[in-house]
């Protein structure tokens, strides 16, 4: 027989799992219930609380994992500062109400050290954030796969924020079949348009002031589209407003097809995403607007504030 927990109520704070066995005595069984499951970094946010509540609506069984993956994170990059607070964290989920928290150690996910075998994003993983961060969309796949294994989630949650890694987790489950739906929450913004991130918090008052430059050129730029811009307008647009903030340094600035990551051809027609990475002092920074181009619009595009 399948086991019945309760459900989680907001105020109250969630059990927490340490390792493989304690999730598995955690989660539920019981024929026709439905476990949802977002995955963090941790140094939680509003915008992993909005994919939590939208989790809640999918499912009967909400599970956070909560890990650290030093696969995908290269040489240089922020694994050893990045922000680590259990406590608080589990202090934001208390509020909206999860049932789950698996936040385990290194070693309890790589028992055997670092694996063998890997997810290999392919073309996916070598362009765009890839090209930037060599190998991280190997590790990020990798570790989500496991944790798609160890929580066995009817559905997985990511954020739109992270638009190349959701397209590389879509054609993941995709390509190996795994049973699994993925479904997309909305950029998270601050009032003044700075997407919500963990590493904002690394950012000081003037460089978060340049940070904004990231917001306000994809709002240029979805202007420029709703007029009926051409592909290649739309995306110099974003990067002119980009390239005037001089604390701004650009790494890329693409308009690609949400299922390929592809760029776009430059007569293309229709739905793409605007991508782009930046450096503001020491933090690197991402975000995306979904655009439609080559043609006047009436409607706002989506992922814009």
């Amino acid at each position: 027989m399948g086991t019945e927990a309760p459900e989680a109520v907001p105020g109250l704070r969630p059990r927490l799992a340490r390792s493989r066995a304690e999730l598995a005595a955690l989660l539920t069984t019981s024929p026709g219930r439905r476990r949802a499951v977002v995955m963090t970094m941790g140094a939680l946010h509003e915008g992993h609380l909005s994919l939590v509540r939208a989790a809640r609506e999918h499912a009967d069984q909400v599970v956070v994992t909560i890990f650290v993956n030093p696969l995908q994170f290269g040489a240089g990059e922020d694994l050893d500062r990045y922000p680590r607070d259990l406590e608080r964290d589990l202090d934001l989920l208390s509020t909206v109400g999860v049932d789950v928290v698996f936040a385990p150690g290194v070693g309890e996910i790589y028992p055997q050290g670092e694996p063998v075998v890997r997810v290999a994003a392919g073309r996916l993983g070598e362009r765009l954030e890839g090209a930037h961060r060599p190998g991280h969309f190997d590790g990020m796949l990798t570790v989500v796969l496991k944790l798609l294994h160890l929580v066995r989630p009817q559905v997985a949650l990511f954020g739109q924020k992270d638009a190349q890694q959701l397209i590389a987790v879509r054609r993941m489950v995709r390509d190996l079949d795994v049973d699994v739906e993925v479904v997309a929450g909305p950029t998270v913004r601050d009032a003044d348009g700075l997407a919500l991130s963990s590493r904002n918090a690394y950012l000081s008052p003037e460089h978060r002031g340049a940070a904004l430059a990231l917001s306000q050129a994809l709002d240029r730029a979805a202007t420029v589209a709703r007029d009926g811009a051409a592909a290649e307008a739309v995306r110099a647009e974003a990067e002119r407003v980009l390239g005037a903030q001089a604390a701004v340094v650009v790494d890329y600035v693409a308009l690609v097809d949400p299922v390929t990551a592809e760029d776009v051809a430059t007569d293309h027609e229709g739905e793409a995403v605007l991508v782009l990475a930046a450096r503001v002092g020491g933090t690197r920074l991402i975000d995306n607007a979904r655009v439609t181009v080559g043609r006047s619009q009436d409607r706002t595009s989506e992922g814009t504030r």
